[in-house]
């Protein structure tokens, strides 16, 4: 994992501006390529966190038990677009 992502919010807010910038498109190529590229890895990043944070939610059954979220709940996750499975 790269060291210089250091957390979400960053790398979203990063990734965020790697694309305007890359909309802006009065790049030469190469440097356009190297965005592009840390935006790859800034993409992996945040795919990961969230696919962490998916597994990392669990809920309270009748006894206090905690037990994975039901597939419900990972399915209204899917539907919104939060989360893309099998990649």
């Amino acid at each position: 994992m790269d060291t210089t992502i250091k957390d979400f919010e960053g790398a979203i807010a990063e990734l965020e501006g790697i694309v305007k910038t890359l909309e802006e498109g009065d790049l030469p190529l190469e440097t356009s390529l190297a965005l592009y590229e840390r935006g790859v890895q800034l993409s992996r990043f945040c795919h990961a966190k969230l696919e962490e944070a998916e597994r990392r939610i669990e809920v309270l059954d009748e006894r206090g038990e905690l037990k994975p979220a039901p597939p419900s709940l990972a399915a209204a996750a899917d539907d919104t677009g939060r989360t893309e499975k099998g990649k």
